[in-house]
């Protein structure tokens, strides 16, 4: 009840396929948490028009305090655009998946931690690019909430350490590789699923939207929900090119 008629088709299609598989993987992009109020960051209007994403890289964290500085004034950028979102339909539709046994791990390219908040298993969710949660310092391994380092910047702390030695964001930056487990276990889930919902990505980022294309050529049906085209669009088997809270949302919510 209430989907637009465009959709309504596709809907039924996805929820049959839903239905049918039962070792299903999630991979999920900015898209999905776009009803919680977090800006995407590459469309227009995005984090990236107001933040420069050359600060937020490696090379801005190893080339001393004043890069460091520009890169902790761009955290809080990000923190403000992120700000205290809640799950939305989206993510708890997931969760129901997982409440089904359906639903096998959620690989995710978010790091808002809002997959999490939602209820999902939090070892069964997977993220390949780190999290805004928590903050460290590499050397003694020490970790802060990165609310708290936020606000110690703000308060005009403008090169945050401990011991002495600088602190950064468990935060896949420009420049880092993505963290080698979360590598291997995404990569051994894509190889084994027997259907991959891709939700509310671009698959523009590499090695990450390599993902799809792996699943697919291991055999499993590839689901693609999002608005606009990707690069792997002719390898789905159902393409809808719809919001979610439209289309993932009610499929879910009919089974």
């Amino acid at each position: 009840m209430g989907q637009p008629s465009a959709f309504a088709d596709q809907v039924v299609a996805l929820r049959d396929l839903l239905r049918t598989h039962r070792r299903i993987v999630a991979f999920t992009g900015a898209g999905i948490s776009v009803d919680s109020g977090i800006p995407d960051f590459r469309s227009a209007g995005g984090v990236w028009d107001t933040l420069d994403p050359s600060s937020l890289s490696l090379e801005a964290l190893e080339s001393g305090p004043i890069g460091r500085r520009a890169f902790w004034r761009a955290m809080v950028g990000l923190s403000q655009a992120v700000g205290h979102p809640h799950p939305n339909p989206a993510h708890y539709a997931l969760v129901e998946l997982e409440r089904q046994g359906r639903l096998d791990a959620i690989l995710t390219q978010n790091v808002d931690g809002l997959h999490q908040a939602a209820g999902a298993d939090p070892g069964a969710v997977i993220e390949l690019h780190g999290n805004l949660t928590w903050s460290v310092e590499p050397i003694t391994e020490r970790r802060f909430p990165t609310a708290d380092i936020i606000e110690r910047v703000v308060g005009g702390e403008a090169d945050p350490q401990h011991a002495g030695h600088p602190i950064r964001p468990e935060l896949v930056v420009f420049g880092d590789p993505l963290p080698a487990d979360a590598v291997r276990r995404a990569w051994t889930l894509a190889r084994h699923c027997d259907l991959m919902l891709v939700l509310g990505t671009s698959l523009v980022v590499h090695p990450a939207a390599d993902l799809p294309v792996l699943a697919h050529h291991s055999g499993a049906k590839v689901v693609i929900v999002t608005l606009g085209p990707t690069p792997v669009d002719h390898l789905a088997h159902l393409r809808i090119d719809g919001p979610l809270s439209e289309t993932f949302v009610p499929a879910v919510e009919g089974m």
